[in-house]
């Protein structure tokens, strides 16, 4: 069995959309085929309609939730075999001659009663033979046939194994004991951890797939291990301690970088792993019709497509065009969406020029949609500005049939957002006609205003 602390997990970014799923599922796929390691894919917030609605599709399983990367008690547990409170002590004598000194006492129910260790059973000793040791007392059977709970030291600290380390070092460092009871969330005994290794835990190993700004990483990124970083977007890499594999490629999608590399090693996906790939690139691509496409990504949708519109699949029939539309009107729409939920599900945090903000974008099949949702998309958008401490923040609406966008800009916008190359219209939106690429497109408007 692999140790947890040799696990890698392979993570997109925060608010995932398709591609980073896509990718963490098929990078994470491809390093257990290729380098036989042990690699998870986990994601770093909840999955969008659309990625769901793949998922459902292909009959998946979402990745793993992976939130931050510090690392919490269950990485330093030993799972201690343990005794009943009324258990003799003869018996916690002998488990804790094969546990390095200690014996668990657990209640009947599961909850922690107490430890034996040498400080205990040197306690109790002292109070059955009193201060001064008869050489010749023969009553060290009675001794042992006592109870266990009459040894046990009662006051062993508990620490929840889903609870991050970092937030009881100090009290840690205050305790007398050296040794500590982990807990599951009801309280139930789960293992046992020692002082050493809280003060010195593993760290996780993390592989970035669609990023590589620190901003869009899980949080705790410092704390982890970071191995290696698979991207398509610019540059704003996390500082590392040491050198590491760093590839950011000029492709429409992370999910085609995947199927280079797994096309490399001479393997082939499994159909519905495929397709979910095949429905990253093509999410990110507007299948195919993005700017951000290049002749690589077509390959790579060619590529996929065969692997997954096999007839043993679940995409059994579909062309690349059929199940591109599917997939990008899973995702589209403003009916039935929390305003809240549009300008968050898909957002990207950045700092430029003195500024921090934020570009969020949804799709939809018509910018008309546009009209019932005015006020209140730009009240969430004032409302996200203003909880997240940024300076502004930015809504593309983008219609991914005709090619078009509408750009929402939280209120009051900064001055120097006047000069963006995109013409105001009387409902208080601007015009981003031909507009449909965050990344290549209104990202540069952006940043060449506010680093001028």
């Amino acid at each position: 069995m692999t140790n947890k602390s040799e696990t890698i997990y392979v993570t997109g970014h925060i608010n995932p959309d398709t591609d980073s799923i896509a990718s963490a599922m098929g990078y994470a796929w491809l390093l257990r085929q290729r380098d036989r390691v042990d690699a998870i894919a986990s994601r770093a917030g909840a999955v969008n309609p659309q990625t769901a609605w793949v998922l459902k599709r292909l009959e998946l399983d979402a990745p793993y939730l992976l939130t931050d990367a510090s690392p919490r008690f269950e990485s330093v547990m030993r799972q201690l075999d343990t005794v009943l409170p009324d258990t003799p002590l003869s018996e916690a004598w002998s488990l804790a001659s094969r546990t390095g000194g200690l014996a668990p006492v657990v209640n009947e129910d599961g909850k922690p009663f107490g430890m034996i260790n040498g400080l205990s059973l040197f306690n109790f000793f002292r109070q059955v033979v009193g201060p001064h040791l008869d050489m010749g007392d023969e009553r060290i059977v009675d001794i042992m046939s006592a109870s266990c709970k009459d040894a046990a030291d009662t006051d062993i600290p508990k620490f929840s194994a889903n609870a991050h380390i970092r937030d009881s070092l100090n009290r840690i460092l205050r305790e007398e004991h050296i040794d500590f009871f982990i807990v599951d969330e009801t309280g139930h005994y789960v293992g046992v951890c020692h002082q050493r290794g809280v003060l010195n835990p593993p760290r996780l190993k993390i592989v970035l797939v669609d990023h590589n700004e620190p901003r869009q990483a899980i949080a705790a990124l410092e704390e982890a291990e970071l191995l290696e970083i698979l991207d398509h977007h610019r540059l704003g890499n996390p500082h590392t301690h040491q050198p590491i594999k760093f590839t950011v490629d000029t492709v429409g999608s992370t999910s085609t970088l995947v199927s280079e590399l797994t096309a490399e090693t001479g393997l082939s996906m499994p159909p519905a792993l495929a397709g979910m790939l095949l429905s990253g690139l093509l999410a990110d691509t507007l299948i195919l019709t993005s700017p951000t496409t290049t002749p690589r990504d077509k390959m790579a949708a060619e590529r996929l497509a065969r692997w997954a519109f096999v007839g043993n699949g679940p995409l059994k029939g579909e062309t690349i065009q059929s199940f591109g539309s599917a997939v990008l009107a899973a995702g589209a729409g403003l009916a039935n969406k929390d305003p809240n939920d549009v300008v968050s599900t898909d957002i990207k945090p950045y700092e430029a020029g003195g500024y921090k903000f934020a570009v969020a974008q949804a799709e939809v099949t018509d910018l008309m949609q546009i009209r019932e949702h005015l006020s209140s998309l730009q009240g969430a958008l004032n409302d996200l500005r203003d909880k997240r401490g940024l300076d502004f923040a930015v809504l593309l609406v983008t219609d991914v049939v005709r090619g078009s966008s509408r750009l929402f800009i939280s209120e009051p916008a900064p001055p120097i957002l006047e000069e963006l190359p995109y013409p105001p219209l009387p409902d208080g939106t601007r015009e981003a006609h031909g507009v449909v690429s965050r990344k290549k497109q209104l990202l540069p408007a952006l940043l060449g205003l506010l680093e001028k």
